[in-house]
Parts: C-alpha cells; structure tokens; sequence
C-alpha cells in the first residue's frame, strides 16, 4: 500500500527567507501523523505545499503515489490555520456550498449535513448566518466542512485551538473514529500535548528543517531516560550533592529526579542505596513529547 503523503527533499523560499529545507517525511495511510513545531517553523508552509496551494521550488511531493491532481483534491480535506466563511450566509448554505464544490450532490450533501450537525450538537444553528456564531462554533462547523465529503486524506492546521474543552474532545473523538475508517489524518500544531495523545508518529520541524521523527514511542525511547520517580525514606539526604542528579523536586506524593546528561538509571539506584536511602518506588519516567520539543529546539 502505498503512503498517503511522500515529502522529498523539498525546499521552499520566500526571497531571502527559507521557510522549509530538504524536508522530507512518509505519511502512512491510515495513521494520524503530527507536524510539530514552534510558530514560524514551516508547518503551515508544508501543508500548503502539500495541497498544492504553493508549489516547492525544489523536491517531490505526493499522494498516495501520485502528483497532486483535481481528481486527487477531491480525496483530500484541507482546514487551514487561517479559518473564516461567508459571514452573511447560514451555516447549512455554507457547508452545502462546499460540499458540491467537492462533488457530492446536493440530496446526499444535505443528508450529510444533517448528521454532522446533529453529532456536534449544533442541528439547532443550521440556519443561523455564520456572524451570528460564536469562535468556537465557527470552528466546529469549518471541521465539519473539512470531512464532509468523506476525504481519504484529512488536513488540520491548529484545528483545536481556541476550542473549549467540550468541543476539543469532541473533535478528538472523530479524528479517532476517522482513523478508524482507514482514513489518514495530519495535523499540524505547537501544543504537544495533543500529538502525545493522538499521534501514530510525529514530524519536529525548527526553522524549516526536520529535527527528529517516527513513532512516539521510538522518539521518546531515542531521547533516553533522565527522569525517574522516587519514593522512601532519607530521599534528600541522598539526593543532595550527588553528580548522577542534575535537579529534584518534591512532588506531592513522589520526588521527581532529573538525571545529568549520559547518567545511567541504574547507577543512580545503586548510589542511593549506598547512602542509606530506603526506597519504596524507584520508576523511570518517560519524557513528555512537550519536554523533548523543548530540548530539541534548545540544541538545534
């Protein structure tokens, strides 16, 4: 089966301004892939070239083994970062009007509408002119828009931002059930938090290039181990002054131990013992996608 989105070695300039370098990354199909970075990395960038709003000025891009083409469009939806409708039209004009842009006929775009509306409890604001709803309304409905016609391949820019809890839940349930149904889903964001929690694998862009990539799990496994929790007696005493330790904290039921760079875990068990700690939990900790990102911009 082949990927539904191959990047490569593709470069993008804006005069002097390089918004993305020699990136190149595979997109399975089926799987929930993650574009991260912080702001002005080149997300944004990417996925436009993706969707062939903007052409790269070097490298290969393609979808499901083939150059971006209007039939192609049809299996892809795009909700961009910069969102915005017809503010004068209602909102069941609105999504029907881009549901026939994408080829579906208007008796099966209504019955669809109808469904979507009713699953984001929002039936009740079909007739409604888009002005008339709120910021987190409006982006509920462009989400709808977005999968309406069925797209094999679902593009999010920053599609939970602004969204209250509620909402943004909602949102992450049908992103599942998509995934579910074999479709494939990237999504960009700066909040790692939501790509730990739904990502398959991940992208970490900084100043247009990769900085790391794969499953979550292999990311986090390739950044080693340096925090451990820790539970006992005489914990500070053992704690205090010691080389293997770059800082801890007390937590409310456990002490948090951040190793020194190149420390090994087991070391650190062996010296506490042989300062009299007693220990009742000794667990490694794996670092958090946001504590990675952060590591990895610092470096790069």
């Amino acid at each position: 089966m082949p990927n539904a989105i191959s990047v490569r070695h593709v470069s993008k300039q804006y005069g002097d301004f390089t918004a993305v370098k020699d990136l190149s990354l595979e997109v399975a199909q089926g799987s929930i892939f993650g574009l991260l970075g912080p702001n002005g990395a080149g997300k944004s960038t990417t996925i436009r070239m993706i969707v062939n709003i903007t052409m790269p000025d070097a490298g290969e891009i393609r979808l499901f083994d083939q150059p971006m083409s209007s039939k192609l469009q049809e299996r892809v939806g795009y909700l961009p970062e910069d969102r915005g409708l017809y503010k004068k039209m209602k909102v069941g004009e609105q999504l029907l009007f881009f549901a026939e842009l994408k080829g579906l006929s208007a008796a099966e775009a209504e019955k669809r509408i109808d469904q979507w509306l009713g699953r984001i409890e929002m039936a009740q604001w079909k007739n409604k002119k888009w002005e008339e709803l709120s910021k987190g309304m409006q982006q509920k409905i462009q989400f709808v828009s977005t999968i309406l016609h069925g797209p094999d391949l679902v593009i999010l820019d920053e599609p939970f931002s602004g969204l209250d809890p509620v909402s943004a839940s909602l949102l992450k349930e049908i992103v599942q059930e998509l995934k579910a149904n074999n479709k494939t889903i990237i999504f960009s964001t700066h909040l790692m938090q939501q790509a730990e929690e739904l990502c398959d694998e991940i992208c970490l862009i900084n100043h247009g290039q990769k900085i790391l990539g794969g499953s979550v799990r292999d990311v986090k496994r390739n950044f080693g181990w340096r925090y451990v929790a820790l539970d006992g007696e005489n914990l500070d005493a053992a704690l205090t002054g010691n080389s293997l330790v770059e800082r801890f904290i007390r937590r409310r039921d456990y002490t948090e131990v951040t190793l020194s760079d190149g420390n090994d875990p087991q070391a650190l068990l062996q010296q506490l013992i042989a300062r009299g700690a007693q220990l009742t939990r000794f667990e490694l900790v794996a670092p958090s996608l946001n504590e990675i990102f952060i590591e990895s911009v610092k470096r790069q």
